[in-house]
């Protein structure tokens, strides 16, 4: 069957994770993807475990779902076959500083002069607007400026990263959202637009969520900080044997596992009788909470709680994720057969459709794969691509 987005064409000019995983996902989803590289590809092809070159394990996990058209746009006949494949797209998605985006001349308004039904997605650390805007930023870079490496701080002696590229993560699903939005406008009314998706300025919102708090009124009526997350005892506790994730939420959840836990002075300890009162005393309730998980094996722990209904959760390292139940039932890890990598284990798209779902339809592609079809659908001869190849200006997969 079709995916949602079956004929939605889709040129990424982004490298790394940020832009790249969220045409992933649109690729998922049907839409037809062109991944527009440099001689030497995206960074991601040389980070991680490799067969071989320019196929890295990061690059693997990211660029699924595409075809690879090389692209030397330091030479004029490089910008002008971008601007042809452009011409025949319904999506276009860079992460370039406005500055360089001018020197190649991808700016949405030369864009839109040529395909005004162009949906145009630019990705920044920062927004274009503001004085921080030509900053280079990477992932570290904007953990350190939304707030989280300082929230670290409440289990470490310092701030420190989140082991994991939070950043470009949780800004790719944005740009995911805010393309699925322009191309549902366009098809409601008709014309593209520009989308502009800061890094900066997205993860300040995901990361104050529930962190504003006092602030969220002006004056502040108290400090910033969601004081249950705040707590250096909120963590996995260690039973006789593993580690567990533990939490009592509701009211009944609590009274449940005090019931279970043989603690009946808790249960009738006031500092504890409800979100308020536990939110206010949340160090001391979740220090408890770990003294007492501490008494019993995990297994044991899982079968009491799961039975009265209390969330539960063995703390999985990243290897045990490969052997998972649910995922295996479900058949989440999707094996394929790359014809020079072999075989390659990868997610399948965690998001079901009933009419039109998502799939894995083309591996991840080698560095130029696709360059000589992805020109001929621009519209050149063979001969004109030729010369682009001498000259060049594109190369072919060796």
């Amino acid at each position: 069957m079709a995916g949602t987005l079956d004929g939605i064409r889709v040129v990424d000019l982004s490298t790394v994770i940020l832009g790249p995983w969220a045409s992933q996902m649109l690729g998922d989803m049907g839409a037809d993807v062109i991944k527009v590289e440099t001689h030497t590809g995206d960074t991601t092809r040389h980070a991680g475990p490799r067969k071989n070159p320019g196929m890295a394990s990061f690059f693997l996990s990211s660029n699924r779902n595409k075809r690879s058209v090389v692209l030397d746009l330091t030479q004029e006949a490089g910008r002008e076959a971008l601007h042809k494949i452009i011409a025949t797209a319904d999506v276009f998605l860079h992460n370039m500083r406005p500055r360089i985006a001018a020197k190649f001349d991808i700016e949405y308004e030369t864009l839109a002069a040529k395909n005004p039904e162009l949906v145009y997605c630019a990705t920044y650390g920062f927004r274009s607007d503001g004085p921080m805007a030509e900053n280079p930023a990477y992932d570290d870079i904007i953990q350190a400026a939304c707030g989280i490496a300082d929230l670290q701080k409440i289990t470490s002696d310092q701030p420190r990263y989140v082991p994991t590229i939070m950043a470009d993560k949780t800004s790719s699903y944005n740009v995911l959202y805010a393309i699925l939005a322009a191309l549902f406008q366009r098809e409601r009314s008709g014309g593209g637009q520009a989308i502009e998706v800061p890094m900066f300025e997205s993860l300040v919102d995901f990361t104050l969520v529930e962190h504003l708090a006092g602030a969220c009124f002006e004056p502040p009526i108290g400090e910033m900080g969601y004081e249950r997350l705040l707590n250096a005892e909120r963590r996995p506790y260690a039973t006789k044997d593993k580690y567990l994730a533990v939490l009592p939420y509701t009211d009944k959840n609590w009274q449940d596992f005090f019931d279970v836990a043989d603690r009946p002075d808790l249960k009738s300890d006031p500092r504890f009788a409800d979100m308020a009162t536990r939110t206010a005393n949340s160090e001391e309730i979740y220090r408890l909470l770990g003294e007492i998980v501490a008494t019993r094996t995990s297994a044991e722990w899982q079968e009491t709680l799961s039975k009265a209904n209390i969330p539960v959760q063995i703390v999985n390292t990243k290897e045990d994720l490969l052997e998972d139940e649910q995922l295996n039932a479900t058949g989440f890890w999707h094996m394929a057969e790359h014809p020079t990598e072999g075989t390659l284990r990868m997610p399948e798209p965690p998001v079901r459709f009933s009419k039109t779902p998502s799939s894995i339809r083309k591996l991840p592609p080698r560095l130029g794969e696709h360059s000589r079809e992805i020109l001929v659908e621009a519209g050149y001869m063979e001969t004109d691509i030729e010369k682009l190849i001498a000259d060049g200006v594109t190369k072919e997969a060796s």
